[in-house]
């Protein structure tokens, strides 16, 4: 057995911009030609743009690999072409193992529902047997913090108790891979330490992690390796303090040779004792 959880060969995704048809007429033959034909990509056409460019890496079992970068860089459309939501314009991915995407942690709630019977309904979606979650289910509703409110329909909750809970059922599937997309953002300071603990917990079981942050401290706390994405392309990937640290410098854009009066930055923080 390959060693290897998850890996994207050569991947590229183009998307295009205001795709708008205005009758039935332009409809239909736009849509034949998607089924029937594969559609050469035109460099000419102003409206198409690459998210993802020659996107290659792999990551192996038990191993946690960050996904860093800016707004628009092309992380979460990485991870959603990883958990099958999307399909790469070219290229191929190999997941090897059952897998749980963080990505929209309340996708599929029932806003008539209560947070009990979303509970089962999220959980069947995210792969999850009925007997898994009935076994699962106290632990799932202390995880979320919301036991008082738990048989109340979600569309009363707050978006906090919402993703707390969307996270909580998320969290409890056991996968061999799990893909996190800035889910830690959700909650207050004692539930994102919860969810901190939780991700450690989880790969310390042995379950592969993909970990897509704008929080540099939770990425280099939970992975050894990272990968910074700018445009769509890889720009650097390896140990994590390094590609943090090129992260910084590239977001600072300082210029070495200007003169005095160019930005200060921290660059790096010790603490030491007496000794």
């Amino acid at each position: 057995m390959s060693d290897v959880a998850l890996r994207m060969e050569h991947v590229y995704k183009k998307f295009r911009k205001g795709e708008t048809y205005n009758s039935l007429r332009d409809l239909l033959p736009a849509l034949t030609g998607k089924m029937f034909r594969v559609q050469e990509l035109s460099a000419d056409d102003k409206r198409e743009f690459w998210a993802l460019q020659d996107i290659s890496f792999e990551v192996k079992h038990g191993e946690a690999l960050g996904i860093i970068g800016r707004n628009g860089a092309g992380k979460s459309t990485a991870l959603k072409i990883l958990s099958r939501i999307m399909r790469p314009t070219k290229g191929r991915m190999i997941v090897n193992g059952r897998l749980s995407a963080l990505i929209e942690v309340t996708a599929g709630f029932h806003p008539d529902h209560t947070g009990r019977e979303n509970i089962f309904l999220h959980g069947t979606i995210l792969g999850m047997t009925r007997r898994e979650i009935q076994s699962k289910l106290d632990q799932i509703i202390a995880f979320s913090g919301i036991e008082e409110f738990i048989d109340t329909p979600v569309k009363r909750y707050s978006s906090g108790m919402y993703a707390r809970l969307g996270f909580s059922v998320a969290a409890h599937v056991d996968p061999e891979v799990m893909i996190v997309d800035e889910v830690l953002s959700v909650g207050d300071f004692v539930f994102q330490q919860r969810c901190m603990d939780r991700i450690r917990s989880i790969i310390k079981g042995g379950t592969t992690v993909l970990f897509v942050s704008h929080n540099l401290k939770a990425v280099t706390e939970i992975c050894q390796r990272s990968m910074l994405l700018e445009h769509g392309k890889v720009l650097a990937i390896g140990e994590t303090d390094a590609v943090a640290r090129e992260y910084l410098h590239r977001g600072t854009n300082i210029d070495d040779t200007s003169d005095q009066s160019r930005p200060a930055y921290i660059s790096k923080v010790c603490i030491r004792d007496h000794a």
